[in-house]
């Protein structure tokens, strides 16, 4: 999955010991927030060991995120993993449009807005009152 946003947040770098096999790990977590959208929407992604370095990503960056989602179970409960796995810096920064973008060639064309109908209140038989019922 996919998905370009502005990096609104840089969580604190986490860092232990594997219980499992005695090596040491690294996490980090960042926020992003999806741009010139009317609702936008945010995602907490991490990245782990050599990936924190590799892409050193900042606060305030325009970012297109590739990650996959898996879920795990921890004494009972299930948490989500948003592990992204490449960061592309070259997001595009697309200006809002207030008109449509024009269509292929060869596609059809859209269909017009359907028209609204408005009710016709004035044969109520009570010319006194405008209420509709």
């Amino acid at each position: 999955m996919e998905l370009t946003g502005k990096v609104i947040a840089v969580l604190p770098l986490q860092s232990g010991t594997s219980n499992r096999n005695g090596k040491d790990w690294k996490k980090q977590e960042y926020v992003i927030e999806t741009v010139n959208e009317q609702y936008p929407h945010r995602l907490c992604f991490n990245l782990w060991g050599d990936r924190i370095d590799q892409f050193n990503i900042q606060d305030g960056e325009l970012i297109t995120v590739s990650f996959d989602i898996d879920a795990r179970e921890y004494n009972g409960r299930w948490y989500n993993d948003i592990r992204a796995w490449k960061i592309d810096r070259n997001a595009p920064q697309a200006a809002p449009s207030a008109t449509p973008a024009a269509a292929p060639a060869g596609a059809p064309a859209p269909f017009p807005p359907a028209p609204v109908a408005t009710p016709d209140f004035s044969a109520t038989g009570n010319s006194d009152d405008d209420l509709p019922f």
